[in-house]
């Protein structure tokens, strides 16, 4: 009798590292794979390419987040990932992440947040050159639109793609939560997202939510 060896269940996240509750989605997911054997695999989207042509239909205290600036995270992080090594994506993330959200820097970009955190994944503080300019542009814009075909529709941060029914890829909006959900609530929820995944017929779930992100 040969033992099979099963192999990790592959899973794409494409984020906007501006977006709260984006951060709040991908910590689940990293302690969902503390008790479930995953492979994450991470793509930038962006919600200032996802609104650009409605940003007069978009409240004012977000315009920083759909404007210019709001493309400076994501223009760094695939930098890095292009100019580095494929693990920098999830580093920067989880830097960038700690300073807009859980350290309450706020949405606002900044140079400076960004630089720092460069530094804090280990990776080289010149990638800030690339905020403000374009060198990688086409390859943020194919990443959002790669995430935004897996979904089928436009669709804002996150989406997550799992395995579905067939070995077809089911990929989804969400999902949101609030606080991060621990232990064995965690591997649940992520065990509920492959069930649902698997029913062909499934589409979406909502409900509304009870108030802003609770960082930890």
């Amino acid at each position: 009798m040969t033992d099979t060896v099963k192999s990790p269940t592959p899973v794409d996240f494409w984020f906007d590292p501006l977006c709260a509750w984006t951060w709040m989605t991908s910590r689940w997911l990293l302690e969902a794979a503390r008790s479930r054997d995953l492979d994450i695999r991470w793509h930038v989207m962006s919600l200032a390419i996802l609104n650009e042509d409605r940003l007069e239909q978009i409240p004012e205290q977000f315009h920083e987040l759909v404007g210019p600036k709001g493309l400076r995270p994501v223009r760094v992080i695939v930098a890095a990932q292009q100019e580095h090594d494929a693990d920098a994506i999830a580093r920067l993330y989880t830097e960038l992440g700690t300073r807009f959200h859980k350290e309450g820097e706020g949405p606002s970009p900044t140079l400076e947040a960004i630089e720092s955190a460069l530094t804090a994944a280990g990776l080289p503080a010149d990638l800030i050159r690339h905020a403000d300019v374009d060198t990688y542009d086409a390859e943020v814009r194919a990443s959002h639109e790669r995430s935004q075909a897996a979904v089928g529709e436009e669709s804002g941060s996150p989406v997550v793609a799992v395995p579905g029914a067939a070995g077809e890829r089911r990929a989804f909006n969400g999902p949101v939560v609030t606080p991060i959900p621990r232990g064995e609530e965690a591997a649940r929820l992520w065990d509920a997202l492959l069930l649902a995944a698997s029913v062909p017929a499934f589409a979406e779930l909502k409900r509304a939510r009870s108030g802003g992100p609770v960082f930890e």
